[in-house]
């Protein structure tokens, strides 16, 4: 017991806490402390009834059992793996800006799953870091299941299919993806590449929540550290080199 307490001590604070948050929420649905028909996101009772907590409760609900436990398993651990390379990566230092995408991400997936009558949103929120964590790293080589090895860049579809098979859906792993994508591009890849205004900025009460924890210039538009180096490396002038990733395991 005391190396599980260890290893959920070592998971950075956010991912940890999101990571509690999607065990212990299926597990109150699944020992009927709580009637999982009120952790769905059913966009008549949150518009009309007030009852503001489903879009909280879809984000980390899941309805565990025969047909769906190895689903939820997957996606946990995807949970697990790529918050925390992202969160101990491209974010580190800054716990503040990667709130704030997570934030970004669910309002966006919210106003989809209300548009769509999507009940269950801890997929779609799941996929959209993977997704980030797949561009910022996307000419790194990853291994899948049974050994295949490709580009970061393609893992989102890859994982797309791998889900559709044992899950049956595209829906929710598709909206993860496109809603990764819109702050992808709205980040990194309009303000950088394509020399675009910024559109995204974290609020300064986060910063005064979460404040970064090394120098340098905090918030939205600003590059990773190995797009930096990278940079730097390239003479600091014209694009950047999206190529440039974290080697699997680095931290």
């Amino acid at each position: 017991m005391s190396d599980i307490g260890d290893w959920f001590r070592s998971i950075p604070a956010i991912t940890r806490y999101w990571f509690a948050a999607t065990v212990a929420v299926p597990l109150v649905g699944k020992l009927g402390l709580i009637s999982p028909a009120y952790l769905f996101l059913w966009p008549e009772a949150f518009l009309y009834r007030f009852q503001i907590w489903r879009p909280i409760t879809a984000t980390f609900y899941f309805p565990v059992g025969p047909g769906t436990g190895f689903l939820y398993l997957v996606n946990l651990y995807f949970l697990y793996q790529y918050s925390t390379r992202l969160e101990t990566g491209a974010f580190d230092g800054r716990p503040a800006d990667y709130l704030f995408m997570l934030l970004f991400n669910w309002i966006c997936i919210v106003i989809t799953g209300l548009a769509m009558d999507m009940q269950l949103l801890m997929i779609p929120l799941i996929m959209s870091v993977l997704y980030v964590w797949a561009q910022l790293n996307r000419d790194m080589i990853v291994s899948f299941w049974f050994g295949t090895r490709f580009k970061a860049c393609y893992l989102p579809w890859v994982i797309l299919g791998f889900n559709y098979i044992i899950g049956g859906s595209v829906i929710n792993e598709l909206i993860g993806n496109l809603v990764g994508h819109l702050y992808f591009f709205l980040m990194f890849r309009y303000p950088m590449d394509l020399g675009g205004r910024n559109f995204l900025s974290t609020p300064q009460f986060l910063y005064r929540w979460l404040p970064s924890r090394r120098g340098g210039v905090s918030g939205f538009g600003v590059p990773p550290a190995s797009m930096r180096r990278a940079a730097d490396q390239n003479g600091g002038g014209g694009r950047h080199n999206w190529g440039q990733g974290f080697r699997l395991g680095d931290q």
